[in-house]
């Protein structure tokens, strides 16, 4: 049996990483006019509040059902992402795309709704400690082992990266009519060709236009930090993409680490 303390660590470090995201969509103001709203924080915000309800009981919110209809959209989402971006790069796609761990995340997430062998509690799965009314399991752990390993292999990767300064602390730039032209308006700019997918993306030069709005490596509305203001700075880290991809490292360990004490 995990101890509670351990779950408690990981159902606080998921509602971080929501709160990240929902402070990175307000630093975006995707409600601005010509702004790219990000499917990448969207996401991040739904399984940070999905996993925390996972990991403590008195954290859950909406019922099982409810979350398998959410991951199953996001799961056919990022699907066709990378559906496309493999027709633009190739494999490169699936092994170091932005959009690949994102579908693997929201895959996983659907599984661990979808598979539950334990009770479940009212609003959603109860929780993993031993105070909890009983020890959720999965149906299939061949699959939930195989998620696992998949999930494990993308954190190594993204931290390497990370730890290789690749991914940089100021938001990249590029214009948005790339942005626009190259992905549907919900998507954001993971397909643009001035956000490669891969490591690439966050050491691209800044755009020289001025004039239009920004996107950061996966797809966030960037505000124009050259102009003087109090939260420029903060505003330009909390959407870079190093924050981004360290929202996803502590996603993938915590999601991994779910799957396994669950078989």
């Amino acid at each position: 049996m995990t101890p509670d303390w351990i779950l408690d660590i990981l159902a606080a470090l998921m509602l971080l990483v929501a709160g990240v995201s929902a402070g990175r969509l307000v630093a975006a103001r995707p409600w601005r006019p010509g702004a790219v709203v990000t499917d990448t924080d969207v996401s991040h915000l739904l399984m940070g509040i999905a996993m925390a309800g996972t990991l403590a009981a008195s954290l859950s919110t909406l019922p099982n059902g409810a979350w398998d209809v959410i991951f199953a959209l996001l799961t056919a989402w990022f699907a066709v992402r990378v559906v496309l971006d493999a027709r633009t790069n190739g494999v490169r796609a699936l092994a170091g795309g932005h959009c690949a761990p994102h579908l693997v995340h929201s895959a996983a997430m659907l599984y661990m709704f979808a598979a539950l062998a334990g009770p479940a509690g009212g609003a959603g799965m109860s929780g993993m400690g031993s105070s909890g009314s009983a020890m959720q399991t999965l149906r299939y752990p061949t699959l939930a082992f195989l998620f696992a390993l998949i999930l494990v292999g993308y954190t190594i990767w993204d931290l390497d990266q990370l730890s290789g300064r690749r991914y940089g602390t100021t938001p990249a730039r590029a214009p948005l009519t790339g942005v626009t032209a190259a992905v549907p308006a919900l998507a954001g700019a993971g397909n643009s060709p001035s956000t490669l997918p891969g490591p690439q993306a966050a050491v691209l030069p800044a755009a020289a236009s001025t004039t239009s709005p920004a996107a950061n490596a996966d797809g966030a509305a960037v505000p124009d930090t050259d102009r003087p203001g109090k939260g420029a700075a903060a505003g330009g880290f909390l959407l870079s993409p190093a924050v981004t991809i360290s929202c996803r490292i502590a996603m993938g360990a915590t999601m991994a680490f779910m799957l396994i004490i669950m078989i």
